[in-house]
């Protein structure tokens, strides 16, 4: 024969190079021809990866029915197979048995081989020693096939393989159901053929076709007997399989056949069934097929899937095991430790076991490889056994039955077997072990791993880990390995440049993070931080034009993970490290290449899209004193990242990935904002808060330390953090306990000869019971570095020593003294064992340590063991400061670390819950926004725009929702900014035009033109108001400010109605009056080219402004539509229902748009209101005085209604108002009129909400109002008078002060005769004096009496002047024109209020308490002056009314009193001077024929008062003084020329007075010579004196007889009614009375 190649798929060594440049050479195409029939086509997987696997895996749950007889089915395989075997020469001469079934009755006992197969054999040999039969002689080969007998008489025996199948045949003639069929039985002949090495690869391919099919057709089920046993069985061959190596692609077939065979086993009905040892076989040969370089990639991308799918299996029974174990996890862990310990699962690359094992002693056959013809040359023959290099399972069952004697190999399995052997499915063992392999297979330094095989386990175990990560972090074991391990592996592949580890890496690190995350807290943080440092840009954000720099404020410049500065002073026994080394050690971020980046990125991005995660991030680091501010760098990186300036150190992707994560974390915080607020099993917040608190303080603190110590300690002592900063104890143990004090800034500060308690106090913080003094000085010297001075260094090994002999004296020790040196030399050790400027020969050997301290142990030496313990220690684990050292030891030394401290840091707090949202939020937010606002400028495709419009809105729900207003008000600012409406400065509106059709209008602004040709402005206009503000006024504070700029800029464009007016009862504010007005209706619909020509031709000649276009038309219809739908009114009527809080941070931002007290109020000239309407097409009103600004009308209305609405609104923002609208109103002189007035009255209104407030007064008001000049004054009358009346309307002390404040009265002076209000102020004045509540005081009294006597005046003075303007000639009522009626009406009631005052005088007197005279002077010289200048009125009504008043108020029975004289004052203040003027020409002339009537009238009058008054002035010593000035002025009246009528009248009036002086004494004759000598004073002789000149013949008349009873009697009778009635009715006549 000649040499024949064998494979198989158990551990031999090498296979020939010449296959693997054979498949190397292969293509695709040849490859998939040779798999599936031929040579002649060879096929080479593309780019490594199979295109289509070869047999359909068994993984799939499906049940095949099968259309022929199960028992035919199985003998036809059998016939199959033999019939291959057959056709080659070792089976050429079967008997006749191998074809009709069943074992010859002649046949020849086997001989049994009763030794071990060894590894060496011939290939006769080793066919007998697997098959179970000695070697065929040449004698057997002649043999007749039909049974025919050899020379020596011996028929022929077929080969025992064939054998097999016939005796399968025979015993399954008596089956009649194939699913009670003996399983181990069945499967036995197949088996076989499998593990023979005498089979060729078809022959091997034709066994497990039939075993699979077997499978497949369900004709082994669950429930067929001793189906483990089978499984067992089953599992052992094809792990242990082995064949003659002939054609590659055959080979390799069968190789893909045996890896689907076990994964349909493994996740068949009978998997569960396998033991821990044949799981592990399964595990090792599809690892070991994944890890063989020399086969083709698509049967080693092939063995990777397969194993994936058989992982996910048995990672799959993880969940079963716990469910079993239920909460015995950690009893069911260590129990299956101990089962576990010989099982070891080895795959081999080459002969060379991938993985560490435990038997590295262990023999292992080797060959050799001849590179020139690639054959493998064996040193006993040519025979060649070409292996894969697979299982080695150290298990005595599994060996046992793998090196069974080929007698019981070549029989089927007895049933004994099953009953001997108690299998147990597999379990936690197998897994571990798996996994353990697996993890190992990533160990980074290991050359022997390549990066392909690092690749192929990561995604196995990325497939384990997304199946029963949960569960491996519940399994104590392998929570171990994960946290150990694997996350260290990770942690140092992440770094590599090869993209496919990379990527692999980071995907096995999210999904270890995704699903083990709560044993993982330091590990994560570790990862994140990282990545963190690797992906944050060290740049600043370029400027973009048109965008504000202040949108993207917020954005961190570097993350917060900065580790303190180390000294730049090197003490020699440390190199320092640079940057780029740091970063290779896993130490610090470095720069990575785009496609790393990216892939970073990605990384984070998935984990971000779990919906907890940065919650998690949060709650248990940035909570964290000791740990990094995790989530906060976390969203600063992804906000850094997300701006389009990071695909120039990255990849496009970068930016848009980023923003995509930014986006999902809003979003899951918006999902959040209405689920439960869960809080049982979780941290206590303000727990959480406190801790946030201090650990802000201890790193300002922590960084001022590292500066300068003492000012770091006394900062933290000042916030709490250290107790006492005296107490070198409290000092110590914060020094102690935090990690961001920088251990070279603590070294140099502790070993200060000054600070030597607080070193004691350091020192007394550790336990060095136990430890040997190398020991305890690595502890201490890794809480901080050694100063660099030997002085300083002598100071803490002296007290080190002191603290290590501070208890019992450890033995072998002498003293402190010993330690001391000791501790010295360890140093001077571990400097010359790890100096790298130390040469290898001239480093200190053991000897020379142990020489260097002879004698030093209290003058004796140490013990050797315990010194070599020391320099072993030293020189192999170098007590370094990771942060410091660049070394091989350095990342495990800091790994090492991580791991002691995660028994102090805990687990990880899961949170599934929204009650962190709101502090997590507040920390987060500014990058957020400003990435947002950035991305929202500088966007390019429609699909960002909705993605960031969500984004602000799911914001402003959460920051309204959560109380962040400065985030609110921050997207506020930012949408106002991005909206160009809010700007500092005023649009133009000086080119405003008003565009009609119609009753239909639109003014066309630059403001309007402009944001309608903005896309961006109008859609961050709409999503300000309808996505951001709409529904969250309430929580908005400083971002008024800038919602109150849009206000202001759409109301004077005209884009918003005034519509708070009406709750004050006013007219809407005027708007601005356009400059122009285009009236399309006037224009034809088509007027092409030569039309607009002219059009613009006219405007520039008339010096217009040009007619819009259609296109600033269009721009400004689009902007209307766009104001319409985001409700702006709506939204202001919202505003103005806020409590009281949210209205006085609208207020406030109201407030910022007035003008200060010093600046003029408008800046753009426009132009006055009110004015002329606008002339059509063109023509404009000119420009006068102050600048009318409907914008700073609207502010103050605005907080008017506000400030008024109720009393608490009032309280909160009522000053506040009060003072801005005084301010206002102080400015009087730069104010337009129409704003003063408006302004006034607002004012007023607070005035009267204010009640008893100091902060407006009426005084300071009305002294405001009245120092108006005329002018403002007079165009401010009508508010201003509304204003005050509203305030007097009600009785109370407002009304009383503002009644009785001089100012007050001063202003209705001034305004009381504008015809516009003067009807407003008579009512008024009218409403004071008849007010029940007595209105009319001492103070207003004369102000009263003044104002009525002006009316009445203006009365008058209507009257002359349509007198004059008619020729003189006097009208009737009817035929004077209305307003004067109106005038004149007032001006009668006028004069009737007048006299109701004199029912007020008698109480104003004795409230008082003046004098008397004083008293008469101050309330009734008013009324009767007043009433006297009224009987002089020009129109006759007025006049008429006056007289009759004054006559009753003379007659008024509280005037006269003989307690004083004062009131004698009506005949020389008021009677008298009333006729004097009556008889004056140009008084006669108002009204010649009504004078007449009432000089009579007042002379009669004079006569009635004085003889009323007689008895009482006769007491009086001016009495003859008066009575002489009646007779003169009588003597005038008669002898003014009036006529015959006025001579009777006043004759008949004198004539009683004298009858009633005579009758009662007062005018007698002269009786006696002294009388007639004192006859020049008497009164007899001068009333006679002055009567006689004008009436010569009274005298007589009186004396010669007297005067008739009945005629004299009835005028006395007559003037004392008078005296007793009361006064006349306003209406009466002077001529009736």
């Amino acid at each position: 024969m000649g040499t024949v190649q064998e494979y198989s798929v158990r551990p031999n060594h090498e296979r020939p190079t010449g296959t693997d440049q054979e498949h190397d050479r292969m293509t695709e195409a040849q490859f998939t021809q040779r798999v599936h029939g031929g040579e002649k086509s060879r096929v080479r997987p593309i780019n490594g990866v199979p295109q289509q696997p070869i047999m359909p895996s068994t993984t799939q749950e499906r049940t095949l029915s099968v259309a022929i007889d199960a028992i035919a089915l199985i003998t036809t395989e059998c016939i199959t197979v033999t019939s291959a075997m057959r056709k080659h020469a070792r089976w050429a001469h079967s008997s006749v048995s191998a074809i009709l079934g069943g074992s010859p009755s002649f046949s020849r006992a086997p001989e049994r081989e009763t030794h071990p197969r060894s590894t060496g054999n011939t290939e006769a040999q080793h066919d007998a020693g697997s098959i179970g039969y000695g070697s065929a002689t040449g004698d057997n080969l002649l043999a007749s096939r039909w049974g025919l007998r050899g020379k020596k008489g011996r028929s022929m025996q077929d080969d025992p393989l064939i054998a097999a199948f016939a005796r399968l045949r025979n015993d399954l003639r008596g089956c009649t159901d194939i699913q009670t069929f003996d399983i181990p039985a069945l499967l036995h002949p197949f088996l076989q053929i499998i593990r023979s090495s005498s089979t060729s690869a078809s022959i091997t391919s034709l066994a497990l076709v039939a075993i699979t099919k077997f499978f497949t057709y369900n004709l082994i089920a669950t429930d067929s007997p001793r189906l483990a046993l089978g499984m067992q069985l089953l599992s052992a061959a094809i792990t242990h399989c082995r064949f003659e190596a002939s054609d590659s692609a055959a080979d390799e077939t069968v190789l893909l056949q045996i890896l689907k065979l076990m994964e349909g086993i493994l996740s068949g009905p009978g998997g569960d069934l396998l033991g821990d040892e044949s799981v592990c076989e399964m595990m090792e040969t599809g690892l070991s097929m994944c890890c063989q370089v020399r086969l083709s990639a698509l049967l080693r991308r092939s063995a990777e899937m397969s194993m994936s799918s058989m992982c996910q299996v048995v990672f799959e029974r993880l969940k079963t095991l716990e469910v079993e174990a239920g909460d015995n996890v950690d009893a069911m862990d260590a129990e299956s430790r101990e089962s576990s310990n010989a099982l070891k699962l080895e795959p081999s690359v080459n002969g060379t076991s991938v993985v560490p094992t435990s038997n590295e002693g262990e023999e292992r056959p080797t060959s050799k490889v001849d590179e020139k013809d690639g054959v493998q040359n064996s040193t006993e023959e040519n025979q060649v056994s070409t292996s894969l290099d697979l299982p080695r399972i150290k298990s005595e069952n599994v060996s046992q039955r793998a090196s069974a004697s080929a007698v019981e190999r070549s029989q089927p399995p007895r049933e004994s077997t099953e009953e001997n052997t108690s299998i147990k499915p597999y379990g936690l063992p197998s897994i571990r072990e798996l996994f353990r392999v697996l993890v190992d297979l990533l160990q980074p330094h290991n050359k022997q791993h390549g990066d392909g095989m690092k690749v192929m386990a990561l995604r196995i175990i990325d497939v384990a880990l997304e199946v029963a990560g949960p569960s491996i972090a519940r399994h104590p074991s392998l929570a171990m390995l994960a946290k150990d391990d694997l996350c260290r592996h990770l942690f140092q592949l992440v770094r590599s440049e090869n993209m496919t580890l990379l990527n692999g890496s980071l995907r096995v690190a999210g999904t270890l993070l995704h699903t083990c995350r709560s044993v993982l807290k330091l590990q994560q943080e570790l990862f994140l931080s990282y990545l963190v440092a690797c992906l944050h840009p060290r740049v600043e954000i370029p400027q973009e034009p048109g965008i504000d720099p202040a949108l993207y404020e917020g954005i961190p410049d570097a993350p917060k993970l900065v580790r303190p500065a180390t000294s730049s002073n090197s003490s020699g026994r440390s190199t320092p490290v640079p940057v780029k080394d740091r970063q290779k050690l896993g130490m610090e971020g470095g720069s990575r290449k785009p496609d790393a980046r990216e892939a970073m990125v990605e990384s984070i991005g998935a984990l971000s899209r779990i919906p907890s995660y940065l919650v998690e991030l949060f709650v248990n680091y940035d909570c964290e004193v000791d740990r990094a501010d995790l989530c906060e760098d976390m969203v600063g990186l992804l906000a850094r990242n997300a701006f389009p300036d990071a695909a120039s150190w990255s990849t496009t992707n970068v930016p848009a990935l980023c923003l995509d994560a930014l986006l999902g974390y809003i979003q899951f915080i918006a999902d959040r904002i209405d689920s439960r607020h869960r809080t049982e099993g979780y941290p206590d917040r303000k727990e959480l808060q406190e801790q946030r608190a201090r650990k802000k303080i201890v790193i300002r603190g922590a960084a001022r330390f590292n500066e300068h110590p003492k000012s770091g300690i006394a900062f933290l002592a000042s916030q709490g953090i250290i107790d006492d900063p005296d107490n070198a104890h409290s000092v110590a143990s914060f020094l102690r306990g935090t990690t961001r004090i920088s251990k070279t800034v603590l070294g140099d500060f502790l070993s200060k000869k000054a600070h030597d308690q607080l070193l004691r106090a350091f020192m007394d913080l550790f336990d060095f019971n136990g430890k040997r003094v190398d020991e305890a000085l690595r502890e201490l010297l890794n809480s901080f570095r050694l100063p660099g001075e030997a002085p300083l260094i002598e100071r803490i090994v002296e007290v080190f020593s002191e603290k290590y002999c501070s208890g019992a004296t450890p033995e072998g020790i002498a003293g402190k003294d010993a330690v001391h040196v000791l501790a010295y030399a360890i140093i001077i050790l571990n400097t010359d064992q790890h100096n790298p400027s130390v040469k290898d020969e001239k480093r200190m050997k053991q000897a020379d340590f142990a020489k260097n301290l002879r004698g030093v142990n209290g003058g004796g030496n140490f013990d050797p063991e315990y010194l070599q313990q020391i320099y072993d220690s030293i020189r192999n684990n170098e007590i370094i400061l990771p942060e410091e050292h660049n070394t091989s030891r350095a990342f495990d030394y800091a790994w090492e670390e991580l791991l002691l401290k995660t028994h102090h840091a805990g687990d990880l707090v899961m949170c599934d819950t929204n009650a962190f949202d709101a502090d997590m939020f507040q920390a987060t937010w500014k990058p957020i926004v400003a990435t947002l606002s950035y991305v929202f400028m500088s966007a390019s495709e429609d699909v960002v725009f909705p993605r960031i419009n969500t984004g602000f809105l799911q914001c402003a729900q959460v920051a309204a929702r959560y109380g962040v207003t400065e985030a609110l008000d921050r997207i506020v600012y930012c949408l106002s900014s991005m909206s160009t409406i809010a700007l500092d400065r005023t649009w133009n509106t000086s080119l405003n035009t008003k565009v009609q059709k119609g009753k239909e209008s639109v003014m066309v602004s630059e403001l309007a033109v402009k944001l309608g040709g903005n896309f961006r402005a109008k859609l961050a206009t709409y999503v300000l108001f309808h996505n951001v503000v709409r529904g969250n006024v309430e929580e908005i504070r400083t971002g008024w400010k800038y919602i109150v700029q849009i206000w202001l800029n759409l109301f004077a464009n005209s884009l918003v109605s005034p519509s708070l007016s009406r709750r004050l009862y006013l007219d809407p504010i005027p708007l601005q009056t356009p400059t122009h007005v285009v009236d399309r209706a006037d224009k034809p619909p088509d007027g092409g080219f030569i039309q607009s020509f002219f059009s613009t031709i006219s405007s520039y000649t008339a010096d217009d402004p040009p007619e819009p276009s259609e296109e600033e038309l269009e721009y400004t219809l689009t902007t209307v539509d766009c104001i319409i739908n985001c409700h702006v009114e709506e939204l202001l009527s919202d505003a103005t229902q806020m409590p009281p809080r949210a209205t006085k941070d609208l207020t406030l931002a109201l407030l910022e748009q007035l003008p200060q007290d010093s600046s003029p109020v408008v800046i753009v000239v426009k132009p006055e209101r009110p004015t002329a309407p606008p002339k059509p097409n063109g023509q404009r009103s000119g420009n006068r005085g102050p600048a009318y600004d409907p914008s700073l009308l609207y502010v103050l209305e605005l907080i008017t209604v506000l400030a008024i609405r109720d009393d608490a609104n009032f309280a909160a923002v009522g000053e506040l108002v009060a003072d801005a609208i005084q301010n206002v109103v102080r400015n009087a002189a730069n104010i337009h009129s129409m704003v003063l007035s408006r302004a006034v009255f607002y004012l007023l209104l607070l005035l009267q909400k204010s009640a008893d407030q100091s902060f407006v007064r009426a005084p300071v008001v009305l002294h405001m109002i009245s120092s108006f000049s005329q002018p403002k004054l007079e165009r401010a009358a009508p508010l201003v008078l509304k204003g005050l009346t509203i305030c007097i309307k009600e009785s109370g002390s407002l009304r009383n002060e503002i009644i009785n404040t001089p100012d007050f009265w001063s202003t209705i002076e001034r305004i009381h005769a504008i015809p516009a209000v003067s009807a407003n102020v008579f009512n008024l004045l009218k409403a004071i004096i008849e007010d029940r509540a007595l209105a009319v005081t001492a103070d207003n009294y004369e102000f009263i009496i003044g104002l009525l006597n002006s009316f009445a005046n203006a009365g008058g003075a209507a009257a002359a002047s349509q007198q004059q303007s008619n020729g003189r000639r006097p009208q009737s009522r009817d035929e004077v024109p209305s307003k004067e009626n109106d005038d004149i009406e007032r001006g009668q009631e006028a004069v009737y209020l007048v006299y109701q005052l004199t029912n007020r005088v008698p109480t104003l007197i004795e409230q008082s308490h003046l004098e008397r005279n004083e008293a008469w002077i101050t309330y009734w010289s008013p009324i009767f002056s007043c009433l006297r200048m009224q009987c002089e009125n020009p129109h006759r009504a007025i006049r008429r009314r006056a007289f009759s008043c004054l006559q009753g108020a003379l007659q008024s029975a509280e005037l006269a009193s003989t307690d004083h004289q004062e009131w004698t004052a009506i005949f020389s203040e008021v009677l008298f001077p009333l006729i004097e003027r009556l008889l004056k020409p140009e008084v006669y002339q108002a009204d010649p024929a009504g004078m007449s009537e009432t000089r009579v009238a007042v002379a009669k009058l004079l006569c009635k008062i004085f003889l009323h008054y007689l008895v009482t002035l006769a007491e009086w010593d001016g009495m003859l003084e008066t009575w002489y000035k009646i007779l003169e002025l009588m003597e005038r009246l008669m002898g003014s020329g009036q006529g015959h009528g006025m001579q009777e009248e006043i004759s008949e009036s004198l004539k009683n007075i004298l009858y009633f002086m005579k009758s009662d004494g007062y005018l007698v004759p002269l009786s006696s010579s002294e009388d007639k000598k004192n006859a020049d004073n008497n009164i007899w002789h001068e009333t006679w004196k002055r009567v006689d000149r004008f009436l010569p013949g009274m005298r007589k008349e009186i004396f010669s007889e007297s005067p008739p009873q009945q005629k004299a009697r009835p005028t006395t009778s007559t003037e004392k009614e008078t005296a007793k009635s009361p006064a006349p009715a306003p209406a009466e006549d002077v001529q009736q009375s």
